[in-house]
This record gives C-alpha cells, sequence and structure tokens, in this order.
C-alpha cells in the first residue's frame, strides 16, 4: 500500500480535515539529481521560507543526509533557527544583514551576504568592534537590478579589501533572473558579467551563480557552486519540458457535504458562478486560509477518484464548492477525499489556475493541515 493512502486510512477515524504529504526521499534524490548536474562543483540547498513551506526541520535534515553541506536562508532568525538544526552545516544569509544583525551572525556562526557598499560598512564597523571580520558573501548585481555590488564596480571594490578582509570572503555569487526562459539572452549577458567582475577572484574563493533553472542551461552555467531552491520541493525548473523532478507534495482534503440541487442557484461568494437544477455540489475542507488563493475560482479543479471536479465560484477562506455532477453518487461521499495536488495536479498546476508560481502555492500551505513525512533514507557514508 503506497505511503500516502496508508496515512490516508490513519487518519480515517480522526476527521482531519486535510494531509500534507511531504516526501523526504523525493528532495533528497532531487538534491542529488541537481548535485550530478554540477560536475565537480558544489551543490547547496536554499532552504528559506521554513524549507518553501514544507518545514525547515525535517527538510534539512534530510538534505544533509543526502550530501548538502551549505545552506541558504533568507533571514538571520532562519539561519538561528537552522543552526540548531545541523550543528556542522555552512549556512548563508541571501538579504542583507542590518547593523544590529552582526551579532546575530557571530553567535550562530552564519555568512551575512554583503550586497552592496552600505552592507560592506556595516561588516567593516562589526570587525573593528570585535577585532576581526565575519566571513561573508560578496553579492554582485549582474542583471537582476534587485540586490547586490554593481558589476562594473566589483573588482574596484575587491581590490580595495585588505589582506585580512580577503582571508574573511568566503563566497562571491550572482543571481540569474530568467534562468528558467533558456532561450532569454539576458541568461547569457549575466553570466559574461559575473565572469568579468570576478576574473580577479581567488579560485580559492567560492563562486556561487546557478539556481534551479541554471542547472538546466549550457554547461557554461555549470563551472560554480549552485544554489537550486524550487527544484528540490518538485517545482519544474523547466517550465517549457517535462518535470524532471520527483514530486514532493500530495495534498488530499475532506469532502465534507453533497447536495444535489432543486432549482437553479447561484454558488458563493458574489454570486459569480451559476449552478442548474440538478446539479451535484460537493463541499470541501480547504480554502484560501490554507494557501489555496481566491483567485482561481472557476479556473481550478480538484480530483476525486481520478475524475476531475471543476471548482464553482470563489474560494472562502475555509470551503471550496466543486462540480461532481458528473459522478457516480457512490464515488463522492462526505469524509472521503479530494486530491488538491498530487498525481494529477501538480503544485505547478494549481499556481497556473491562479495566476501565478508553484513557489507561492507551496509556501502559502496552511497549518491547519495534518502533515506527515514520508521517511528521508538515512545518511550516506562519505
Amino acid at each position: 500500500m503506497p505511503a500516502i493512502t496508508r496515512a490516508m486510512n490513519d487518519l480515517a477515524d480522526t476527521g482531519e480535515p486535510g494531509l500534507l504529504s511531504i516526501d523526504l526521499a523525493a528532495i533528497q534524490a532531487n538534491w542529488r539529481l541537481l548535485n550530478g548536474r554540477n560536475g565537480a562543483a558544489e551543490t547547496g540547498a536554499v532552504v528559506k521560507a521554513n524549507a518553501y513551506g514544507l518545514g525547515l526541520e525535517p527538510v534539512a535534515k534530510a538534505l544533509w543526509n543526502a550530501g548538502a553541506r551549505r545552506f541558504y536562508v533568507a533571514q538571520s532568525g532562519e539561519g538561528e533557527r537552522l543552526r540548531r538544526i545541523l550543528p556542522d552545516a555552512t549556512i548563508v544569509i541571501l538579504a542583507p544583514v542590518l547593523p544590529q544583525g552582526f551579532t546575530r551572525c557571530r553567535a550562530s556562526a552564519l555568512i551575512p551576504s554583503l550586497n552592496g557598499p552600505d552592507a560592506l560598512q556595516f561588516w567593516r564597523d562589526d570587525a573593528k568592534a570585535n577585532g576581526s571580520a565575519l566571513p561573508a558573501m560578496l553579492h554582485i548585481d549582474s542583471g537582476m537590478t534587485r540586490l547586490g555590488f554593481d558589476d562594473a564596480a566589483f573588482p574596484a571594490v575587491f581590490a580595495a579589501l585588505s589582506n585580512a578582509e580577503l582571508a574573511a570572503i568566503a563566497e562571491v555569487a550572482s543571481h540569474l533572473a530568467c534562468a528558467d526562459e533558456p532561450s532569454h539572452p539576458l541568461n547569457t549577458e549575466q553570466l559574461e558579467r559575473f565572469q568579468a567582475a570576478t576574473a580577479t577572484v581567488p579560485a580559492a574563493i567560492l563562486r556561487s551563480f546557478p539556481n534551479s533553472s541554471g542547472l538546466f542551461l549550457d554547461e557554461a552555467f555549470h563551472a560554480f557552486s549552485a544554489r537550486p531552491g524550487m527544484a528540490l520541493y518538485g517545482l519544474n525548473p523547466t517550465p517549457a519540458q517535462p518535470n524532471p523532478m520527483r514530486p514532493v507534495v500530495n495534498l488530499q482534503v475532506r469532502i465534507l457535504q453533497t447536495r444535489v440541487l432543486g432549482r437553479n442557484e447561484r454558488v458563493g461568494y458574489g454570486a459569480t458562478a451559476s449552478a442548474k437544477a440538478g446539479a451535484r455540489i460537493a463541499v470541501i475542507a480547504a480554502g484560501y486560509a490554507d494557501g489555496l488563493h481566491r483567485c482561481i475560482g472557476d479556473d481550478g479543479r480538484v480530483w476525486i477518484n481520478g475524475e476531475a471536479a471543476p471548482i464553482l465560484g470563489r474560494i472562502s477562506m475555509d470551503l471550496i464548492a466543486v462540480d461532481v455532477s458528473h459522478m457516480l453518487e457512490s464515488q463522492v461521499i462526505p469524509g472521503g477525499w479530494a486530491e488538491v495536488i498530487g498525481p494529477h495536479q501538480s503544485a505547478d498546476d494549481l499556481a497556473a489556475a491562479a495566476g501565478t508560481i508553484g513557489y507561492e502555492i507551496l509556501t502559502s500551505l496552511g497549518a491547519r493541515y495534518e502533515r506527515r513525512y514520508l521517511p528521508a533514507m538515512p545518511e550516506i557514508p562519505a
């Protein structure tokens, strides 16, 4: 019996309204696939935002056991939590660290990102106050125009580092803006700008560049340490092609009620949908409070016993109405399950119906679901 089916059966008598299953072995397999694409270069793991909403502790431990040793988070608080989980990991903070944050970085052995002149000065002030420079990552803007030193100015910034400061630089990084569009000209432009900006960076300093989708660009992008995130969690890094990653998330929610309409009716808030007399409607136990965005509406569907059930009307905070008129009555019963994410519909599919991206779906999944973690593989011997 599949593990997800066992978990659903385990909940049969509890009345839990939703089951979110997270396959840790699939996350490990995805990291290994990405690591294999990166040749001899190091492959880290981005676990920011509570590991994209899936749970920092179980996910980080699974990735460590798969072989990941370098982890990336967005904020100091995330780094502190991760340090308690993985005492020996290298942990890099991607977002700028403000002056008061350097004390936290020191206390938890976190590597701050220096994303521009202000951050560089904060880092220098901290070094002066403490007698030594914290290990740090220098971030270059190669064309995304978000965070980072201007790539044209970076060589002069790097050349001006003192010997003590240079010894503390652990990594130099940039971030691809359009890697999910392989033919986009900005990919090659960013590569060339990053290479030019880092031409004088010693080989002993890690150069970090490709993200998940970047690992599926041509070989020129594989000469650097990688920072995959979304692909670890089963999202498609190659949107125009079949997904090469193993699925990680399965979301099943309860059917709460079914009813046959005695007359033509409107459905949901705002009466945006209509249903004819004789239509059979099921109401399921999930809503926008659980991460199923209100804007999905009539473009969305769930799956019941392998058949699609279109969403009717607006998604409410806690409930969704779906049309099951075409299904046998015996297939749709209160207490049964509707698949929201699973074999028939990926997080990317659900995101498309909402006009967003899979990242937003995963990071929005609510706290009301019963979470079950399918076991990871044990640690791989060195």
